[in-house]
């Protein structure tokens, strides 16, 4: 079983969805209170009626269809509440990540002219004062968790969360017919939400998404991944996303699966083992994390358990790939000995993860495959509601992001020229179809209204027969879609070869001793790395070889360490074209972080930022080139 009701808006979801539970004693949602070590379970009654409560104190408080609503928190249940709330009464969701900057929360305030901000903690708090008297359309700032600092909780536009639902609990009885009125009136083409992408680059743009947009994303995602009201998921991807807000939030809701709040993502491993969830969205990084751990403790373990996890390996992908019969036994064996205790540590009930956002090695997908933890890749963009293809839960093919969805054509647009060389729509899989590789097209239900208040922008990226240029590369393989790289990422040397740095760098990550990579070498002779090194892999490593340091930044200057480094790019290399192949590298002690500033609140490296922060270390490698 997928979708349980009939729904064509977000606020019919709702409250179908409601009804269909009304007076069952089924879990909507859970999360773990403060100062608590147990999950609370809140039950669709429970859910139905915070939403409508909160639903008549926006109503009273003046809130119309096609108001922006602002939300600057963390994966809360209140998060839900307050999204549903204001879906009911057909105002626009305008979510905001909780790392950006009190800069950048301005701006999207300003340009969304969003009304009210709910906040989360005193942090995010502390940004909406300080933005508050440069937006002149924010009336009321809401605030979910009391702040330390008293003065902000008594500012005259300062509300508690709690006191707002109990204000509209008490008008709840006479708003509540108004509201649903409201609420069916919403049409599938209004637009539900402005996602602002995070962006690697230059000023954020509101993605324009209606609930047409999202409801039929929705109901044709779920057609290849298999989501049932037995189902449970662990929400811990930022749900201002569009990522998370569809297939970890209303897609889940639609098919009355159960949606347990991660504490933080530093928790996510240890929330896994607490509520035994069956299906986790996440992005590459997770999976490249786990994997990374794994890997280190098979490095410290003895030559025999190095053996036994090579084989398991081995067996794991003879059996994933369909091989039976003594495959079988041996898939016993190896389950017992390796596979049992990682999938034990993912609370033991994972039908499978999804994942997006960016590209899964290879490696990694053969590794969670082998241990009987399935990854079905899909990819799309905020712009596409997001999801264009997935791979389906009957036939999931690593290396690729599966098959697209219906309602969607997909066309590969050869660079050279702009021509069209292949297209494929929905439900349409020919496991002939391949295709050279080009700039991805989409057209369907799932592209967005445009970008808001940005003509020029959404020009750019509408063409005048309707196709939405992706700026990714990829190509058709035997009817599965296939990403290479970022357009915008694509390097060019400088003898004018095009470089697609994503696949070399999952190359370089590959190896054991590195955590991250970011591939470097426009207009340039030959092609380097920036490492950041998994130190604890490379401290296993240093005592193995008796290597003597004081403390980190000394052991990455050891001569050891730089040779076993370029002993293993050169390694790589063989693989790679000869302008592909990395001649030199530089290590970075300090992973690069959002904090930081390298990565996107979705985990993507900024590539500028890196370059402009490393640009002296990049200089250095390419200094005796420029001499030659």
């Amino acid at each position: 079983m997928s979708i349980i009701v009939p729904f064509t808006t977000v606020p019919e979801l709702f409250l179908n969805v409601s009804n269909h539970y009304s007076g069952k004693p089924k879990t909507a949602f859970a999360f773990k209170p403060k100062g608590s070590n147990e999950y609370k379970p809140i039950l669709w009654d429970e859910f139905s009626a915070h939403v409508m409560a909160m639903a008549s104190w926006m109503k009273n408080h003046g809130l119309t269809p096609g108001d922006r609503v602002g939300i600057l928190s963390e994966n809360r249940y209140e998060w839900a509440v307050t999204d549903m709330a204001m879906q009911m009464l057909g105002c626009v969701n305008v979510g905001l990540y909780p790392s950006l900057p009190s800069n950048q929360v301005e701006y999207i305030m300003q340009d969304s002219n969003s009304k009210i901000l709910f906040v989360s903690t005193g942090i995010q708090l502390k940004k909406a004062v300080e933005v508050f008297d440069a937006c002149p359309d924010l009336t009321t700032v809401v605030a979910f968790d009391d702040a330390t600092n008293k003065e902000h909780m008594q500012l005259p536009f300062v509300s508690r969360f709690e006191d707002v639902m109990d204000g509209g609990q008490a008008i709840q009885s006479k708003m509540q017919s108004s509201v649903r009125e409201t609420a069916v009136s919403v049409k599938p083409e209004d637009l539900c939400t402005l996602i602002y992408t995070s962006g690697t680059t230059g000023l954020q743009k509101g993605v324009m998404l209606t609930h047409s947009n999202l409801c039929k994303n929705i109901h044709n995602a779920v057609k290849l991944i298999e989501i049932s009201d037995q189902d449970r998921c662990l929400s811990f991807l930022p749900l201002c996303h569009s990522f998370e807000r569809m297939a970890g939030y209303y897609a889940f809701l639609s098919c009355g699966g159960e949606i347990y709040y991660a504490e933080s993502v530093e928790t996510v491993a240890k929330n896994m083992g607490e509520c035994n969830p069956t299906i986790v969205v996440s992005v590459p990084r997770l999976f490249e994390r786990i994997y990374g751990l794994v890997a280190r403790s098979i490095e410290e373990g003895s030559p025999l358990k190095k053996k036994i996890f090579n084989w398991a390996i081995g067996v794991g992908k003879e059996y994933a790939s369909g091989k039976r019969g003594l495959v079988s036994a041996q898939r016993a064996i190896a389950d017992k000995l390796v596979f049992s205790k990682l999938r034990q540590r993912t609370g033991g009930n994972i039908r499978y993860f999804a994942s997006g956002g960016a590209a899964l090695p290879v490696d990694v997908g053969n590794f969670f495959t082998a241990a009987g933890l399935p990854i079905l890749e899909g990819y799309g963009l905020t712009e596409t509601s997001p999801v264009i293809s997935v791979n389906p839960i009957f036939g999931p093919r690593i290396g690729t992001v599966g098959h697209v969805i219906t309602d969607c054509t997909v066309a590969i647009q050869r660079l050279s020229d702009n021509k069209i060389i292949a297209q494929l729509s929905g439900e349409e899989y020919p496991s002939t179809l391949s295709s050279e590789e080009g700039e991805i097209l989409c057209k369907g239900h799932n592209v967005m209204s445009g970008y808001w208040n940005k003509p020029d922008a959404t020009a750019e990226v509408m063409d005048a027969e309707g196709w939405f240029h992706t700026g990714d590369i990829g190509r058709f393989n035997n009817g599965y879609l296939q990403i290479t790289d970022r357009l915008k990422h694509m390097i060019v040397n400088a003898g004018g070869k095009n470089i697609y740095p994503g696949p070399i760098e999952d190359l370089i990550k590959s190896i054991p001793y590195v955590e991250q990579a970011v591939l470097i070498g426009e207009h340039q002779n030959f092609m380097a790395a920036l490492i950041v090194p998994d130190i604890e892999a490379l401290k296993i490593w240093a005592r193995q070889q008796n290597l003597a340091y004081s403390d980190e930044k000394e052991l990455l200057n050891k001569k050891e360490v730089n040779d076993l480094f370029d002993k293993e790019l050169k390694r790589l290399s063989k693989t790679l074209a000869s302008h592909e192949k990395i001649r030199e590298f530089r290590l970075i002690p300090e992973p690069f972080s959002i904090e930081g500033g390298e990565m996107t609140p979705t985990l993507k490296v900024k590539r500028k930022v890196i370059e402009s922060k490393y640009a002296d270390l990049i200089t250095s490698i390419y200094a005796d080139d420029d001499k030659s």
